[in-house]
């Protein structure tokens, strides 16, 4: 379950990323924050790293003289990258496989201390049953645990899953970013994450379904900041005096 230096630095990265929405330095610069504190070693290969698989997309360049300063933002795939390796979910499972592991490896770890250590075969045996005994218990406190996290949300009723058939990848998209720190998303990247799976989703209907899950309150749909200045504005709904353009759960 351990992570190595570069895996640990990009995570902070992406977790910075996601609390502060908008475009970032990639490295920080004299007193201005970015991303990542340097460009040369782990932060580098992190840095590296995180255009390379999609992470981060580099949204500008800024040159000043010889120096040149990239800003980014964060990508779908990154908000997954981080939810794989910071939800609570996913460390709990990691740690009832372990638990299952150990307790597989005990029976023959046990034969091979009685074979080397026959005068403490009693003692021993006392002691691995008792430890096996608390593994157990844990494991099934642990599956206890995963099954209340898992069934949290509510599921969503039949009529609405079958005339919004994205809505579950879109609440999950959501429940992802919450669990990260963000608790709103910008309608366009969510329309981004659904169109990886459902290609052929038009804005149209995407606005549609936004309306039907918000009206059975399985989301709510939130209004801009500053509606006169949208990067997206084709993606903004309109309700009353209000221009809506992000979604929270």
């Amino acid at each position: 379950m351990s992570r190595d230096k570069v895996t640990e630095a990009l995570v902070e990265a992406l977790r910075q990323a996601l609390a502060a929405a908008g475009e970032q330095r990639l490295h920080k610069s004299g007193k201005l924050d970015g991303l990542f504190p340097g460009r040369a070693g782990v932060n580098g290969e992190a840095a590296a790293r995180a255009l390379r698989d999609g992470l981060l997309e580099v949204v500008r360049t800024e040159t000043r003289g010889k120096a040149s300063c990239d800003w980014v933002r964060l990508t779908p795939r990154g908000v997954e990258f981080l939810h794989e390796h910071e939800s609570p979910l996913r460390a709990l499972a990691d740690l009832r496989e372990l638990l299952r592991a150990s307790g597989e490896a005990v029976p023959p770890w046990l034969a091979g201390l009685r074979r080397e250590l026959r005068q403490l075969s009693d003692k021993v045996e006392e002691y691995v049953r008792g430890a096996q005994a608390r593994l157990e218990g844990l494991a099934v406190r642990v599956d206890e645990t995963l099954a209340r996290l898992e069934k949290l949300r509510p599921a969503l009723p039949d009529d609405l899953a079958a005339s919004v058939p994205w809505a579950p990848a879109a609440l999950d998209y959501l429940d992802q970013r919450q669990q990260g720190g963000a608790a709103e998303c910008a309608l366009p990247e969510l329309f981004a994450a659904l169109r990886r799976t459902a290609a052929d989703l038009s804005v149209t209907a995407f606005h549609d379904g936004l309306r039907r899950l918000q009206e059975r309150r399985a989301l709510r749909l939130l209004p801009a900041d500053d509606a006169a200045s949208l990067a997206q504005p084709e993606f903004a709904l309109f309700d009353g005096t209000q221009v809506l353009y992000a979604a929270a759960l």
